[in-house]
């Protein structure tokens, strides 16, 4: 069983799907990633699921079973199976999994993520009458802890039907970890050892804005207004890259720290390629057969990772996507109130800003100052 990518015959662009030894479809696997794909999921989710459904095939192919045949018995061989099956990718991060054998084991977040990919792919079965009569073998019962919750989110009608929260039998213990905001020093050694001015504005918008790999890539030469001193993020979806915004919403982001601005201007007006009626900001430069190309994410990730590897600060958790983490610690730590930087980061709940609030809480840090006796300056 393996992922492969091929051109869709509409629009061209490439798809996966999840072909067996022969090279012939999984049939049910690829009604589930179409039908993703028609719900407008964006087209990393797309080929996570098709890796994490390729895990639920290798296994039934080593049990010689067939799809139908996976039970809530088998459920749990399989999440064993997942703990001891090691993953030949790079880790991207600290928490990826630790070293044994011939690779990393999964980690549990990407042990929950595929059983959860494979709960949905039966779900779906169940709905389109391909496994009738039967029930979802990722077992599912009633999570009386989240039902006590009292901020939990209830149904907006008086009569609407109470609804009661569920969770999955089989989960693996995760740790709740928190970003790690990137220190000045080393955003510094960063920008010092850029080489072209497309770098060093790629990474001061993202610093001081926030934005996502994906925004700042889908930028566009009309999203830029140097007079308002702000950017537009656009959800695109016709980049050639195949870059991506994951949020759901445009939305302006103010640039009034001065630098990101310069950056910009000073790689629009003395480096980006002036042969070319191009429309996105950052573009190939250079002598090659890719020049006036729209960069792509993979060619960010690259340049970051050189940019660290040569300030000698690199390390599994500095990707592009921590100056974002960066700058909403940044914000929280200068006074920002969290419903304004969801605001300003595109989130869609304040659910999401948690993750920052446990990094640098300030009236925690007051009641630690005031317990040890220490007073305000």
């Amino acid at each position: 069983m393996r992922v492969v990518k091929v051109p869709d015959a509409v629009t061209g662009r490439p798809q996966v799907r999840l072909v067996d030894a022969s090279d012939r479809p999984v049939v049910e696997v690829d009604d589930v990633l179409r039908l993703l794909a028609v719900r407008a999921y964006l087209p990393n989710t797309v080929r996570a699921y098709a890796h994490d459904l390729q895990k639920l095939y290798l296994f039934c192919e080593e049990r010689v079973i067939g799809a139908g045949e996976f039970t809530p018995a088998r459920a749990v061989e399989f999440l064993e199976w997942l703990r001891l099956a090691s993953s030949r990718r790079r880790a991207q991060r600290l928490e990826l999994g630790v070293v044994a054998g011939e690779g990393r084991l999964l980690s549990a977040k990407t042990c929950n993520r595929v059983l959860a990919a494979v709960s949905s792919f039966y779900e779906f079965l169940i709905a389109s009458e391909q496994y009738a009569g039967r029930d979802n073998p990722i077992v599912k019962k009633v999570d009386q802890a989240a039902a006590r919750v009292p901020d939990r989110h209830r149904p907006p009608l008086m009569n609407a039907g109470r609804q009661q929260p569920v969770r999955r039998v089989l989960r693996v213990k995760t740790v709740e970890s928190v970003p790690r905001p990137m220190p000045d020093a080393v955003y510094r050694a960063l920008v010092d050892e850029l080489r072209t001015r497309r770098d060093l504005a790629l990474l001061e918008v993202m610093w001081e804005g926030g934005l996502r790999p994906g925004e700042v890539l889908g930028l566009r030469m009309e999203d830029v207004s140097y007079g308002r001193r702000r950017v537009t993020v656009r959800k695109r979806d016709d980049h050639p890259r195949g870059v991506q915004q994951k949020s759901r919403r445009d939305r302006v982001v103010d640039l009034h720290e001065g630098r990101a601005l310069t950056a910009l201007n000073t790689y629009v007006m003395h480096e980006r390629p002036t042969d070319t009626d191009s429309l996105w900001l950052f573009l190939v430069g250079g002598r090659g057969q890719r020049r006036t190309e729209p960069l792509g994410y993979d060619a960010l990730v690259r340049m970051f990772a050189r940019a660290a590897e040569r300030a000698g600060v690199r390390d599994a958790w500095l990707t592009p996507h921590s100056l974002r983490h960066t700058h909403a610690t940044r914000m929280f730590e200068g006074g920002m109130r969290e419903l304004t930087l969801m605001t300003r980061l595109g989130h869609a709940t304040p659910d999401s800003m948690k993750i920052y609030t446990r990094v640098s809480d300030p009236e925690v840090v007051k009641d630690y100052r005031q317990a040890i006796g220490e007073r305000d300056t």
